[in-house]
């Protein structure tokens, strides 16, 4: 299957650098946090077979750059110039908190003919909502202070990780590569915004598949259930025997299924 990286020009001049392989329905994918699209690219690879799969680079990540100050706004103008590219309403795919700015992009009126998200982070209920209200009032504080690492240690510990596993995990190769995207953390939050998913998202009226995997259920299944109950179209799937990163083959399975769909 032959690749091709390219690169676009947002509304406020940032470029933005994207994979497209494949022939067929485009399908853009969008990539969750401390994801520079490498995530995505064994997924993409394996839906390539039968549509155009463009899989980018968020601002700030990757071969992407940057335009200071961040707004929301700026990502979704993102997805709408990928979209001009693709040449016609294209399927969405978002995958953690990417999925929250996928359907962000398509209640503020992106032209999309379907949208997949998969395990949206969401906080439902008091105490989660609290503990991301929490986060978000950091994160962007200790990123000003130019401390990407110390970024990451939080947002581990937002995912409950214990702080004597962070301390350790400080030294290895994967906890310097994923500081090297911390100063994204606030992007992400600004796209999942006060925790739940907000009444806005009920003008999406396009089918919206929400799909969940099995291992996260304790969390990820509440937010599932109040995107699809928000959504006039949304419908909710489990995928057996997945966690948060889920496996390509499986995941593309039931993406194929949900986008070729009459």
């Amino acid at each position: 299957m032959i690749s091709t990286t390219e690169q676009v020009r947002s509304a406020d001049q940032t470029l933005i650098a994207y994979d497209r392989q494949g022939q067929g329905a485009p399908v853009i994918m969008v990539g969750g946090g401390l994801d520079d699209g490498s995530e995505n690219a064994p997924l993409a690879a394996e839906l390539a077979g039968a549509h155009t799969v463009i899989n980018y680079s968020r601002r700030g990540r990757g071969r992407s750059t940057d335009t200071a100050p961040y707004a929301l706004q700026r990502e979704i103008e993102d997805l709408a110039a990928l979209a001009a590219v693709a040449e016609g309403p294209v399927h969405l795919f978002g995958a953690s908190s990417g999925g929250a700015l996928a359907l962000e992009a398509a209640a503020a009126g992106l032209a999309v003919d379907k949208i997949a998200v998969y395990e949206v982070p969401y906080a439902i209920g008091e105490p989660a909502v609290a503990a991301w209200q929490d986060y978000a009032a950091e994160i962007g504080a200790i990123v000003a202070d130019g401390r990407p690492d110390d970024a990451l240690a939080r947002f581990m510990r937002l995912a409950g990780m214990p702080d004597e596993a962070i301390e350790a995990a400080r030294t290895s190769p994967e906890f310097a590569a994923s500081s090297a995207l911390a100063h994204t953390l606030p992007y992400d939050a600004a796209c999942l915004g006060d925790g739940p998913p907000p009444q806005r998202l009920s003008k999406i009226d396009k089918p919206t598949l929400v799909i969940t995997g099995d291992a996260g259920l304790e969390f990820f299944g509440p937010a599932a259930a109040a995107i699809t109950e928000l959504l006039p179209q949304a419908e909710s799937r489990l995928l057996p025997s997945q966690g948060h990163v889920a496996d390509p083959g499986a995941l593309a399975a039931m993406l194929q299924e949900f986008f070729d769909a009459a």
